[in-house]
């Protein structure tokens, strides 16, 4: 259908600190949001109804029925097909503004690829529950001066900050060390819908203030929130820019040039699975692996992945060479799987 941004975006444009003038900029703007469960299905929301001309959503994992509570953009017919999150949020974005670009990339952000997925916005939204790609992120927006927007969410607990490189704090001198242990999760203690849209939507607005150049507005805090007692604190960081801070101060992208030697098998964070990914791109033969897997187990496919359900355990192929098992988090029981089925 043909779309007028004046009658599209006129409620948004009648907000004088948007205005026409604003709302051009936004339609100019390049946004990557890195991950699209719970934070990232609102922020990706938001932006695309908010007229953000180019939406980039990158997540590796896919819909399960247990992300529906809190999850926004996800219905049980994506459960049930098992879809890839990005690939179903930018399906559904693309219904709700098909005047915007939205580019689904289902794959893990890692040091290999975090600089090709990552540059080439103008700001980055973090809708993860992992530190190490947060520190990732801090890394290649401060090498290629990218503000992002940090947010966190469980129980009833948020916060979020907003990162403008070399002129915050940026988020290694927030948190210098990541924390030791997983700590709580949405799978480990739980989480409430109402403190995620809450957490995201001021990420959204951080966002927007960013893009639309609103330089008095920039948000000089870092912002918690614990909604089922009802506070609100606020950390003031203007000042809080740590000068031997090894990466804003220091120049040493250490999480950006690590070490990628080996393959990986990870730990999922508060999940009963392990995720193999490999140290350099590989691209999966779905045909090859299902003929193989049938003789096994029961296999269930689509364009995205390719699960086989064989004895207690569950395969989760993805084109990228990724492979999560799910059922165990044994990393020695993992790797055997892995090299029994897939290969060594």
């Amino acid at each position: 259908m043909a779309q007028d941004p004046k009658v599209r975006y006129s409620r948004q444009m009648l907000f004088t600190p948007i205005g026409p003038e604003g709302q051009a900029k936004l339609l100019a703007s390049r946004a990557v949001v890195v991950g699209a469960g719970a934070l990232g299905s609102v922020l990706a929301n938001h932006l695309v109804r908010g007229g953000v001309g180019y939406v980039r959503i990158i997540d590796r994992d896919f819909v399960e029925e247990s992300n529906l509570q809190r999850q926004m953009l996800y219905d049980e017919d994506d459960a049930r097909r098992h879809m890839p999150k990005a690939a179903a949020a930018a399906e559904k974005l693309s219904r709700v503004n098909s005047s915007v670009t939205v580019e689904p990339v289902v794959d893990d952000v890692h040091p290999g690829n975090a600089e090709s997925l990552l540059t080439g916005v103008d700001i980055i939204l973090d809708g993860t529950d992992n530190f190490q790609i947060r520190y990732l992120i801090n890394d290649v927006a401060l090498k290629h001066r990218i503000p992002w927007v940090y947010g966190g969410a469980v129980s009833s607990r948020g916060m979020f900050a907003a990162v403008r490189p070399y002129e915050t704090p940026c988020f290694r001198c927030l948190f210098p060390h990541p924390p030791e242990g997983r700590g709580d999760t949405c799978d480990t203690v739980g989480v409430i819908g109402p403190i995620v849209h809450v957490v995201a939507s001021y990420q959204a607005a951080e966002a927007f203030k960013i893009l639309v150049g609103a330089h008095d507005r920039f948000n000089p805090y870092l912002e918690q929130f614990e909604m089922w007692t009802n506070m609100h604190m606020q950390m003031n960081i203007a000042g809080g820019r740590q000068p031997n801070c090894p990466a804003c101060g220091q120049g040493l992208f250490e999480f950006l040039n690590g070490s990628e030697e080996d393959d990986v098998f990870t730990v999922m964070c508060g999940r009963d699975s392990v995720q193999f990914t490999p140290r350099s791109p590989r691209v999966i033969d779905f045909d090859k692996e299902e003929q193989v897997l049938r003789n096994v187990g029961v296999v269930e496919r689509n364009p995205f992945l390719l699960r086989a359900s064989i004895d207690d355990r569950t395969l989760v192929l993805f084109r990228d060479g990724r492979v999560m098992i799910q059922g165990t988090q044994d990393i020695v029981e993992a790797k055997s799987l892995y090299a029994k089925y897939i290969g060594s």
